[in-house]
């Protein structure tokens, strides 16, 4: 007769067991009469911020030059802009971070009295040259360098962060925190507590939008030698969550 050890036979009737039980269970579940009661959850949301100050610029600085023809607005521009490019260039600025994003020359028109007959009495060229500025404390002297140099538009000068990843991530910490708060003060009030989380899922995170500052300003307009001051807030970083606890009952 074969010899088995205990802790064999011990194992065999375990593996039986379970064995018997995954398959009571499996008729359970099939069984169309067995209903399974749900299980209870709480559901919540939190909202987190973090604030973040921009280190980077972009600048929109043209030229608009005018004159009796086509040809003689485009030199003065083209002159006045080079002039513009290369004052920037001393400041340290490279060649990747300045580019023209517009360009535009065009007729003044004057019509008669009766206004059908129309002629050109002058032509207008605009030429706008983008700045990349990567230190902030070289804004206003980029923009005073260039009005010097014969710039006589700022369009726009936008403030934004070059790195996001760090503040976007503290928010969501906080809004996972706030969510999981309110499911304690939930589950407290309803006589339980928190149990394991079933699921989490993260909305929209909210990236600060560029601060744009349009600057209409010419050389005209300077009442002063003084550097132009430039001082950027900081920006905010929203981020949502929602999350699915299970409720543990009190006993």
């Amino acid at each position: 007769m074969p010899v088995r050890s205990r802790s064999s036979a011990t194992a065999v009737l375990a593996l039986a067991a379970a064995a018997a039980m995954s398959a009571s269970t499996l008729d359970a579940q099939q069984s169309p009469g067995v209903v399974q009661p749900p299980i209870p959850q709480i559901v919540t949301s939190g909202q987190g911020e973090s604030k973040i100050a921009p280190d980077r610029a972009r600048i929109e600085i043209s030229v608009q030059t005018r004159a009796l023809t086509a040809a003689a607005a485009g030199a003065e521009n083209a002159r006045k802009q080079q002039a513009v490019l290369d004052a920037l260039k001393k400041l340290g600025f490279a060649s990747d971070q300045l580019s023209t994003v517009n360009y535009t020359l065009y007729p003044e028109m004057q019509y008669d009295k009766d206004g059908r007959t129309a002629r050109a009495v002058g032509y207008t060229a605009m030429n706008t040259v983008r700045v990349e500025v990567r230190d902030l404390t070289l804004v206003g002297k980029a923009i005073d360098a260039a009005l010097s140099a014969g710039a006589n538009v700022i369009s726009s000068l936008t403030f934004y962060a070059s790195n996001t990843d760090e503040a976007r991530r503290a928010a969501l910490a906080l809004a996972v925190s706030r969510a999981r708060a309110d499911a304690d003060a939930v589950a407290k009030a309803a006589g339980g507590s928190v149990g394991q989380l079933l699921e989490i899922s993260t909305g929209e995170v909210r990236l600060p939008i560029p601060m744009n500052k349009v600057m209409m300003q010419a050389v005209g307009t300077r009442q002063s030698a003084d550097a132009t001051p430039i001082d950027p807030a900081e920006q905010t970083i929203s981020a949502y969550v929602t999350a699915r606890w299970a409720f543990i009952g009190g006993r």
